[in-house]
């Protein structure tokens, strides 16, 4: 069963953020992967909101809701 987690290093430990549910003593094999905050992430992202969106729609939504009534 493939588990990912994040977990921090203390004294040498790593600790997990959240709560693992694995028997006591089982032993695992881990690989660690350095969390960067580049912008890779966010060229990677790119085009992933495509045709998800009916942009003309949105616009004249976002119109009607701006405009104030009249008095």
């Amino acid at each position: 069963m493939p588990l990912t987690l994040r977990a921090r290093v203390h004294r040498g430990t790593l600790e997990p953020v959240e709560d693992v549910e694995l028997p006591e003593g089982k032993e695992v094999t881990v690989t660690v992967v350095e969390e960067t905050r580049d912008r890779a992430r966010f060229r990677r992202a790119a085009g992933s909101w495509k045709g998800t969106l009916d942009v003309k729609a949105f616009l004249r939504n976002v119109s009607a809701d701006r405009r104030l009534p009249s008095e």
